[in-house]
């Protein structure tokens, strides 16, 4: 694995985790019985971002060592996976 396609592995799963991270805790407006008036109801009331991307890059890096680990230290590759064609001849 290059560094150049670990960086972009790992910046596909950061994102991927941003958004599955993004609604944890969020209490809108209308539940916090403060909508600010020009706004929606359903805005956030306080988002937490910093705290989200913290747990993003942390959670993320998990994920990227242990795929990591698995490819670079064990050698699993596609075709080790059972029911898949067979990558290594040409079709």
């Amino acid at each position: 694995m290059t560094l150049l396609s670990a960086l972009a592995i790992y910046l596909v799963i950061w994102w991927i985790v941003l958004f599955a991270i993004l609604p944890w805790g969020v209490r809108t407006q209308e539940e916090a019985n403060d909508v600010v008036p020009g706004s929606a109801a359903s805005a956030p009331m306080n988002p937490q971002l910093m705290r989200k991307v913290l747990a993003t890059t942390v959670v993320s890096g998990v994920i990227f060592f242990l795929l990591w680990f698995v490819v670079a230290v064990l050698g699993v590759t596609l075709d080790d996976i059972p029911f898949l064609p067979d990558f290594s001849v040409p079709l």
